[in-house]
């Protein structure tokens, strides 16, 4: 994979975690989830005029995954509600690109290099085991925090299926697009649409909420957008799982935003897992 490239999709990653660890502080998960989704859409729509339509083979494409990011953004809420970040992220990014480079064989016809192969395994084991860390680490074990952290699990890896599905749509949609940041933004036009549609329980909230977490919305809206859009870019570049599996590094951007600023404990024994990605990262460069 070219350097230029995997410095991109390192950036994307950053911003990825970033905007995450915003949701993760906000007060009602959902309601900030969805002004996010909303502030991406915002900070969109003012530049879709500049730039020519994707083309007609790509919407069928862009339609199924706007469907997906809204399962997506409310399956984020779910998990972040019952779990800590440091438990949650890892699963949900670290399951997804193994899911992406299983499916790429089939369904794209991509063929990896083998230390890219390596690579991938290398990403998802550091990932996952941080996750089985982040569990052994708990010090109170009582009922409800195990059921708490089961339905976090629940939802993390259910999440993990859908951001795997839209990967791969998205992979397959913004190549036949002709035009990946129109492509991009379209998505999170719609995808704001969409999830303002199936949020109308929460209309009333939303004004005086928006009002009072304004920077959050643009912030984490712009964060998002330019998190996926470069992605979406390195992979008109770059296979598919490839990418995938190097944007999860952003798992090492999460884990210290969460020890930094949310104050969660790492603890060290997680130095295993992050050497597995560091290592992974090493190898998709070189692949």
């Amino acid at each position: 994979m070219d350097g230029s490239v995997v410095t991109v999709v390192l950036f994307a990653a950053l911003l990825h975690a970033s905007w995450n660890a915003l949701v993760k502080a906000g007060p009602d998960k959902y309601l900030i989830t969805l002004l996010v989704a909303c502030g991406a859409g915002l900070v969109s729509l003012p530049l879709l005029p500049l730039l020519a339509w994707p083309a007609r083979d790509s919407w069928p494409w862009l339609l199924a995954s706007a469907c997906c990011q809204v399962i997506y953004y409310r399956l984020l809420a779910a998990a972040y509600r019952h779990g800590d970040m440091s438990q949650a992220y890892p699963l949900m990014r670290g399951a997804a690109p193994l899911l992406v480079a299983l499916a790429s064989v089939p369904l794209l016809g991509e063929r990896l290099h083998w230390l890219q192969d390596v690579a991938v395994m290398l990403i998802c084991g550091g990932v996952l085991t941080l996750t089985i860390l982040r569990g052994a680490s708990v010090g109170a074990d009582t009922a409800a925090n195990r059921e708490a952290r089961r339905r976090a699990t629940f939802y993390a890896l259910l999440n993990a299926a859908v951001i795997a599905a839209y990967t791969m749509i998205d992979g397959i949609g913004v190549r036949r697009s002709g035009s990946p940041a129109a492509y991009t933004l379209w998505l999170f036009v719609l995808t704001a649409v969409l999830l303002l549609l199936c949020s109308t329980q929460r209309w009333r909230e939303l004004p005086a909420y928006a009002r009072t977490h304004v920077r959050v919305m643009l912030v984490g809206g712009g964060g998002t957008l330019a998190s996926y859009g470069l992605a979406l870019w390195a992979m008109t570049l770059a296979p598919v799982a490839a990418v995938a599996a190097l944007r999860e590094t952003s798992i090492l951007f999460a884990a210290v935003i969460a020890a930094l600023f949310l104050k969660e404990r790492l603890a060290p024994g997680r130095i295993l897992a992050v050497g597995l990605i560091a290592c992974g990262a090493i190898a998709m460069r070189l692949g």
